[in-house]
């Protein structure tokens, strides 16, 4: 049974630091890739970082120099350090990975829109609330 838990959200003043894990069962770290995804109230979810079977990781515009994902492979958590945090993180933070475990690209892996939907596994969120 695939199954990936956040925790690690909290309420922090802008400039702070949170580190988010994702706890990951079954086969999730064969997964092709794996990313940290947020929804903020009225917007859609948006993938912010992503780290790919063969270690190669990306990041969106928005938190690039901030945030840094990295996965142990040994515990099976996916991390998500956030730093320098501004209001507009204020989101719910998802942990996903891709269904796929075979014949996985050998570059970035992003997953977005309803692709992501259907073809990653989800876990339940995590609330990050950043206040001035």
């Amino acid at each position: 049974q695939e199954q990936l838990v956040e925790s690690g959200g909290g309420s922090v003043q802008v400039g702070g630091s949170l580190k988010l894990s994702c706890v990951t069962s079954g086969s999730i770290f064969s997964s092709c890739g794996m990313g940290w995804y947020r929804q903020a109230p009225g917007k859609e979810r948006e993938l912010v970082s992503s780290i790919s079977y063969y270690n190669f990781t990306s990041v969106t515009e928005d938190v690039k120099g901030r945030f840094i994902i990295s996965k142990d492979k040994v515990k099976n958590i996916l991390y998500l350090q956030m730093n320098s945090l501004k209001t507009e993180d204020t989101a719910v933070y998802y942990c996903a990975a891709d269904r796929r475990t075979s014949d996985c690209f050998k570059g970035s892996w992003w997953s977005t829109g309803t692709y992501a939907d259907k073809n990653n596994y989800w876990g339940q969120g995590t609330q990050v609330t950043v206040s001035s």
